[in-house]
């Protein structure tokens, strides 16, 4: 290991936390600060990218498969690293945050992976941050418990051959980590947080355990950017003397700009890739976010008409399969974000078929594995999966060699035969100002009318008003949607909840502050890159 940096990291405006000094101690700072020392001018660099690029969509309304990789998607002799025994069956992967009881819950869980998250299911308050680490430090040393005062039940976890795998996901490229900066108090990237803490705490006990670390990486959006993440794994598995190619990533693929760029991220990351995933919800709000000014056939209908069998996200999808197998990488579909209800059975069966209908759909497309959101969704996805692989631990044998999607089907957003609807503006309103209150109390994932949300979610919905506005949309009740008609239906909502929740609950929650920031990002001029971005700058702690 190489020796601690001469000037560590400092600790700014964060209350210290119980058990702290285990996570930041002065080794694993030194760690960060040298990622950080290395790696930010390069992230930089990439962002500003990400803006010319931006530009350029602005200016073309399109999108092709980059002319200058040519050669690496014509080459058909390579392959990425042939998946470690603990990543060759993922048939079936549970999200959710790193608390404790969901950290207990989602090993237990009978997934067969665990996405341990630092990003989108998780507000980045110091208090996550710090105790999300200490969550997985005490679950590989299986020193983790939890007992629920409310109700008193005790969680513990199961026998080690029965946990999930985890692949832990950082926080996108784009946020910085406020509480913790450098000599020149310029903070780190909280990618390289999240990594830098997760890594140097438990590269080695997972190798130890027979496992390593693996890791989701998300809101990629070149393969320069899955270049950069290749370039840290390789310099943290130095550091810490960890033979090269022990690091497995899979790479979302939640971006539209991604999705013309899958071989070649693929091929950067090759001897640390595990596999690609169809995130929807976020791959669709980089839709509106890159085309928000091409027109009427960029307009994107109510996000809940928008399933995988439209002929665009058929396209995406079928692409990414094509793509992982042809590569000898794992393909991941997409989340079933139904949270059944206990009271409405009724509502739990409507949504469990249409759950078992999309897994269904995902296993016989070629798919090797699928999210969920609730334990209770684990035999659902399960069955689906068996039925297609059996005793398989993957279909990466199925190349799919039938699919052929041209530049112009990724954005074929006019094919799909739906509209905007008033209904539709009202539940994105609804959904963000819901999401955003309580992200703004610490919480990244919400279950909002019997649907688990999480910032992606509130990102589409946000955007969607944007365009709508700004693109001059008439609903299906003939009402053009305008900023007054918004500011109308937030006002609208703002005072059901005060209604549905009372006026103490409502007074002691961020229900204003939530409605005044979905407005300034749904109405303002310039269009925030990303809602979390001015909701950091209010959250607490």
């Amino acid at each position: 290991m190489s020796a601690p940096a001469p000037s560590p990291l400092a600790i700014v405006d964060a209350e210290p936390l119980p058990r702290q000094e285990e996570v930041l101690s002065e080794t694993a700072l030194a760690f960060v600060a040298a990622l950080h020392r290395r790696f930010r001018p390069r992230r930089d660099e990439l962002l500003a990218r990400r803006a010319e690029r931006r530009a350029e969509i602005a200016r073309t309304s399109t999108l092709d498969f980059l002319l200058e990789t040519a050669a690496i998607r014509a080459d058909d002799s390579w392959q990425v690293a042939p998946a470690p025994p603990a990543l060759e069956d993922r048939r079936v992967e549970i999200t959710g945050p790193t608390d404790r009881k969901m950290t207990i819950n989602a090993l237990n869980s009978g997934a067969k992976v665990w996405l341990a998250d630092f990003e989108d299911a998780s507000a980045p308050t110091w208090e996550n941050v710090v105790t999300g680490q200490l969550s997985l430090i005490d679950a590989y040393t299986r020193s983790i418990d939890f007992t629920d005062e409310r109700t008193g039940k005790t969680y513990a976890l199961r026998p080690d051959e029965e946990l999930a795998t985890v692949v832990m996901r950082p926080r996108g490229w784009h946020l910085d980590e406020r509480h913790l900066t450098d000599a020149d108090g310029t903070p780190v990237p909280g990618a390289l947080v999240d990594f830098g803490l997760y890594f140097f705490h438990n590269a080695k006990r997972l190798l130890d355990l027979g496992k390593g670390p693996y890791f989701y990486l998300p809101k990629t959006e070149s393969h320069l950017e899955a270049r950069l993440w290749n370039d840290v794994f390789v310099f943290a598995q130095d550091y810490l003397g960890i033979p090269q190619g022990t690091v497995r990533a899979t790479v979302l693929i939640e971006t539209i700009t991604a999705a013309y760029e899958m071989e070649e991220i693929l091929y950067e990351l090759r001897d640390h890739a595990s596999g690609l995933n169809a995130g929807r919800w976020d791959y669709l709000f980089s839709i509106v976010k890159n085309f928000r000014d091409g027109g009427p056939r960029f307009v994107l209908p109510d996000r809940n008409a928008v399933t995988m069998t439209a002929p665009f996200m058929r396209a995406y999808t079928e692409l990414l399969v094509r793509t992982c197998h042809k590569r000898g990488a794992h393909a991941i579909g997409g989340m079933a974000a139904f949270i059944p209800s206990r009271r409405d059975q009724e509502v739990n069966k409507v949504a469990f078929e249409k759950v078992k209908a999309d897994k269904d759909r995902e296993a016989n497309d070629g798919f090797d594995g699928s999210w969920v959101a609730h334990p209770d969704l684990v035999p659902i996805a399960m069955e689906s999966f068996d039925r297609v692989l059996g005793d398989r631990p993957n279909q990466k044998d199925r190349l799919r060699e039938d699919v052929d999607v041209k530049a112009e089907d990724l954005i074929a957003i006019d094919s799909l035969d739906a509209r905007p609807t008033y209904a539709g503006l009202v539940n994105a309103v609804q959904v963000g100002i819901r999401y955003i209150e309580a992200w703004l109390r610490g919480l990244g994932a919400v279950a909002i009318f019997n649907l688990m949300e999480d910032a992606a979610t509130a990102e589409i919905s946000r955007s969607q008003i944007w365009q709508w506005i700004n693109a001059g949309v008439v609903l299906d009740n003939g009402e053009r949607v305008t900023a007054e008609l918004a500011r109308k239906v937030a006002a609208e909502e703002l005072a059901d909840i005060r209604a549905e929740v009372g006026e103490e609950a409502f007074a002691a929650g961020n229900w204003q502050q939530a409605h005044d920031l979905l407005l300034k990002v749904a109405l303002d001029e310039d269009y925030a890159d990303f809602l979390t971005l001015p909701a950091y700058e209010q959250l607490k702690g």
